[in-house]
């Protein structure tokens, strides 16, 4: 049994006449004739009543019928949908919230200038949420800046990054020329919510010191974290990339650690099983290229000791 059986079945059905289904369906009389035998023998069952000339359809038929119909509108619909993904690219993108906000937009770009009339969509969230969607095929590809937890996620290092240290310039942290763990026991942070990576790094990070650190405010939006530096007077540890043009004009001081302990590196995940098209693999090589270290090299910072 076959969908063209189905469909002669149906034209059959309809229309109530050998010789009106087989010119329906551009088809000789006889081969009609033998599709509809085929069935009823592989059914083991009569699907029409032939009385005189006319055909009269039997239960079994109307079952098959039903059954026909509900089969060749999802075939038709398979067929269609299919038909325009291979014409159509679409690409569901992750990224973590840094990433999101300083690589995102000039890889979408890039991609759109290799497939002018592919369709993209972006989710930007934590770490954590990112590999959840990963999982569930919610998106196709992503970029992180924490670690992956899972083994069936794929990842590939692409870029480096840097967490500094960040307080306005006029805030006392920014009058010393370096700082130690023991300087930030009194400062006021906000940082980003549990789960991101950029906590995740740090957190890491400052439990070898033992020494609390006081988080007033928790934020996933990097405005949100800036206007908290510039105007709140609060300290954080951001990346480098989101305050570059407030380093520039003075308005934010910088601590590099001494140690690179605070840089990371961001990463490509997609899962270990998902089909990589085309566009996906242009997508990757992209970010694979996507070079950008150099220009934060010169940005005048201070020195972050004290981490062992």
């Amino acid at each position: 049994m076959t969908i063209r059986h189905l469909r002669i079945f149906v034209a059959v059905a309809t229309t109530g006449k050998m010789c009106d289904a087989a010119d329906q369906l551009f088809l000789s009389q006889p081969t009609v004739s033998q599709a509809i035998r085929e069935l009823e023998d592989h059914y083991e069952v009569l699907l029409f009543e032939r009385l005189g000339k006319k055909l009269y359809i039997t239960e079994a038929g109307e079952k098959l019928l039903l059954y026909s119909k509900n089969i060749l509108t999802e075939f038709d619909n398979v067929e269609k949908r299919m038909l325009e993904m291979s014409s159509k690219k679409n690409l569901n993108i992750g990224a973590t919230i840094t990433i999101g906000n300083c690589i995102l937009p000039d890889a979408i770009n890039d991609i759109k200038k290799i497939y002018p009339d592919i369709q993209t969509s972006s989710c930007i969230s934590n770490t954590r949420t990112i590999e959840k969607k990963l999982l569930t095929s919610e998106l196709d590809i992503a970029m992180i800046e924490g670690n992956v937890n899972d083994p069936n996620l794929i990842s590939i290092p692409f870029l480096t990054d840097s967490l500094v240290l960040a307080c306005n310039s006029k805030h006392e942290l920014a009058q010393k020329d370096e700082l130690t763990i023991g300087d930030l026991k009194n400062t006021n942070f906000i940082f980003r919510e549990k789960g991101s990576g950029t906590r995740e790094l740090f957190e890491d990070y400052i439990q070898k010191s033992k020494i609390p650190i006081n988080v007033v405010l928790q934020s996933n939006c990097p405005g949100s974290i800036k206007n908290a530096i510039l105007i709140n007077n609060f300290a954080s540890v951001i990346s480098i990339r989101l305050i570059e043009q407030e380093i520039l004009n003075g308005d934010i001081t910088i601590f590099r650690c001494s140690k690179h302990l605070l840089d990371r590196t961001f990463k490509i995940v997609y899962h270990k099983d998902k089909f990589i098209d085309s566009a996906m693999n242009d997508f990757i090589n992209i970010l694979k290229n996507y070079e950008d270290n150099s220009r934060f090299d010169h940005l005048p910072s201070k020195k972050l000791l004290g981490f062992k």
